[in-house]
């Protein structure tokens, strides 16, 4: 069974990433949501995110992932930080901490494609000039954040104020065989 694909394009990229819009409240170089850049047909209104979410649980059972277009790498690299953000979901018991750990994980220092310890450097190209470097830091940052927000609301749309015992159980997968966090994170 061939994995879940981004239908999505666009044609701008930093590096070999496409550069999407998506609907967000987060100051970055994403602004406005461009038309162009949402799900057509079956998947009206879907942004690069939303995607990325609808596609997660069939997704993180594949060890690898056929790559057919640049917003592929986007979904790669979500896919990874859902994992990282159910981790710590995990350890909360309402969604009010959950929001602020995931807040924290979604700002916190991370590594981008060309540095060292960056797990998808085989995936990704190294951004070229440093202000590529840059655009690219934020951009990601930015993805990190909105991605943030609605995992949360996803995973807390249980009665009880719990987390969904149907999302927090693929915390301990490994898309790819890869995590975003070092060993023993």
């Amino acid at each position: 069974m061939p994995s879940y694909h981004s239908t999505l394009t666009s044609n701008k990229s930093i590096a070999n990433m496409s550069f999407m819009t998506f609907r967000t409240k987060f100051r970055g170089p994403v602004i406005n949501l461009n038309d162009e850049h949402l799900g057509k047909d079956e998947l009206q209104g879907v942004d690069i995110i939303d995607e990325a979410i609808l596609y997660f649980k069939a997704n993180v059972f594949f060890s690898s992932y056929e790559i057919q277009s640049e917003a592929d790498r986007i979904i790669i690299y979500l896919t990874l930080y859902i994992i990282e953000c159910l981790k710590k979901i995990q350890r909360c018991n309402n969604k009010n901490a959950a929001v602020q750990e995931l807040t924290q994980l979604a700002i916190s220092r991370f590594d981008i494609p060309g540095d060292p310890r960056f797990p998808l450097n085989g995936v990704f190209q190294k951004p070229k000039t440093a202000d590529e470097t840059e655009l690219m830091r934020s951009y990601i940052q930015q993805l990190r954040q909105e991605c943030s927000v609605r995992i949360a609301n996803r995973v807390f749309e249980t009665d009880n104020g719990q987390p969904s015992k149907w999302w927090t159980c693929f915390a301990k997968r490994k898309f790819m065989n890869i995590s975003l966090s070092g060993p023993g994170n």
